[in-house]
């Protein structure tokens, strides 16, 4: 889909920029009009812990602070600022928004603010979505508009969301996944599961401890998942070694997982996100679902590259799935061109 031609009076083109920002439990995007993605960063952010002589202060943001993550030394702190894809330490991430855009401002004779829109699950609460906006607003956005995760990664994929035809977008985040129908420029259905690719990380780490008596670290875990990591359980057998530590003695202890036991660990949580994806066709209109059925199922995030999980859908739904070109920036795309096109206030949450 061609992208539409902002068009902002002249005072907003010098002065003021439209900032899409993609807020994710994991990683944080941010578009601009002029840069296109200009950030891609983990939602991570590692703190100074406080002392009498003040607040704390950031040590690392991003990368360098995801990197901390279970590593840190006594004087710092690790945060993740956000859960599920909503705020979960308002304070944190203010501090993560606000240095996120200074490291993704365009440099520039004049001083530009930003209008935000940002991308927000299905399933959050209005007190979440009022945390979100004012955590923008708190980071110096002159305004905030907020976009349907499920509405933005459809528009980032590419798919005909103004046509009468329906299409169903499955987005696969850190925290959440949301399945949207999308039809006539607006959702005809948009639910949310809290459940994501930080789920299937913990499944990892609990079958481990509890088959083998090892404790993977978080990013160990992740890792694994991204290496090896697969849907379904008949696939050619792959494996890896991982090391933590021994629930027994507390010693360094290696094992060597495969695909297949990565498909059972996360069999669960991939179980919720199927549970999902098939509500959201029996709630759906009918008319739609039968759209859905010629056109297939869109995969989009950081989840849909789990190995073989478009297959196991459509072996579990009997429809054809596939995955979106670039699935981790769909969300942040969409939501970039929906909002030069003046299409946010029709799918903003106000």
């Amino acid at each position: 889909m061609a992208r539409p031609t902002p068009h902002y009076p002249l005072f907003e083109r010098l002065f003021r920029h439209a900032v899409a920002v993609d807020l994710g439990t994991a990683n944080t995007l941010i578009h601009t009009d002029d840069g296109g993605i200009v950030l891609n960063q983990p939602s991570v952010v590692c703190f100074e812990k406080e002392h009498a002589s003040g607040p704390k202060r950031i040590a690392a943001i991003g990368a360098q602070a995801r990197e901390l993550l279970g590593r840190a030394p006594r004087n710092l702190e690790a945060v993740r600022p956000l859960r599920h894809g909503v705020i979960a330490n308002f304070s944190a991430a203010e501090h993560m928004i606000r240095q996120f855009v200074d490291m993704a401002r365009p440099r520039s004779l004049f001083s530009r603010r930003a209008a935000f829109t940002l991308c927000v699950p299905a399933g959050a609460t209005q007190v979440e979505l009022r945390a979100i906006r004012e955590a923008a607003e708190a980071a110096g956005a002159w305004k905030v508009s907020l976009i349907g995760e499920s509405f933005a990664s459809a528009l980032g994929a590419g798919l005909p969301v103004h046509d009468a035809t329906g299409s169903m977008v499955v987005d696969i985040g850190g925290g959440t996944t949301e399945v949207g129908v999308i039809a006539l420029g607006g959702t005809a259905y948009s639910g949310s599961v809290r459940v994501g690719g930080d789920n299937f990380d913990a499944a990892i780490v609990s079958y481990v401890r509890n088959l083998y008596g090892v404790l993977l670290g978080e990013q160990t875990a992740e890792h694994v998942k991204k290496t090896i990591g697969s849907a379904v359980h008949d696939g050619p057998l792959e494996q890896l070694n991982a090391t933590g530590r021994s629930v027994d003695d507390g010693l360094p202890r290696t094992v060597q997982l495969s695909n297949r036991d990565i498909a059972e660990a996360i069999e669960g949580p991939l179980r919720q996100v199927i549970g999902a994806v098939k509500r959201g066709l029996e709630m759906a209109p009918a008319e739609l679902v039968t759209d859905i059925a010629h056109n297939g199922i869109v995969l989009t995030g950081g989840g849909a590259l789990l190995g073989n999980l478009s297959r196991r859908l459509s072996d579990e739904i009997g429809l054809a799935v596939r995955v979106a070109d670039e699935p981790l920036t769909c969300a942040v795309r969409g939501a970039a061109v929906a909002a030069a096109a003046g299409w946010v206030e029709e799918a903003a949450y106000e």
